[in-house]
């Protein structure tokens, strides 16, 4: 019987060898593109798909189309025009709706207060999955109604 300090005279089972470091990095996943770095121009493709997401976003507010025009407007020109526009059109429309919240709060009046915000909402909603649609067709949208805050 054998000790464990002894040698044994099996072969020892090799090691997976790991990819050196730079190997490793050459491999990304692939949702990652290569332009993709900070300040890196974005491609068709990318600049389609931001642009779509910033008039997706009106649903929720202005939040994320002024997000998607702070973050690209330098990387590409057609989410900088879409995400202008789709900025555009939502932020009055948000502020609507936070007045109509807190008006809605009111006793008598509160419930048409809170049904004219929802209706709003709704419409809001509706253009921004249009936009979106549109946009990533390749095609600019202009909203039928824009108040027209950045130029």
């Amino acid at each position: 019987m054998k000790t464990k300090t002894e040698a044994s005279d099996e072969p020892r089972p090799a090691r997976p060898v790991r990819p050196a470091k730079k190997q490793r990095a050459a491999r990304r996943p692939s949702w990652v593109e290569a332009s993709s770095g900070p300040g890196a121009p974005l491609t068709a493709k990318q600049d389609r798909e931001r642009a779509t997401l910033a008039h997706f976003g009106v649903a929720v507010g202005f939040m994320v189309p002024l997000a998607v025009w702070l973050l690209y407007r330098d990387r590409g020109p057609f989410t900088a025009q879409e995400a202008k526009e789709a900025l555009n059109f939502s932020v009055p429309p948000t502020l609507l709706m936070g007045v109509f919240f807190f008006l809605g709060q009111l006793p008598v009046l509160g419930p048409v207060f809170a049904v004219i915000g929802a209706l709003l909402w709704m419409v809001m909603a509706f253009y921004g999955i249009l936009g979106g649609s549109q946009v990533n067709k390749g095609r600019p949208y202009r909203y039928p109604f824009n108040l027209r805050i950045l130029r």
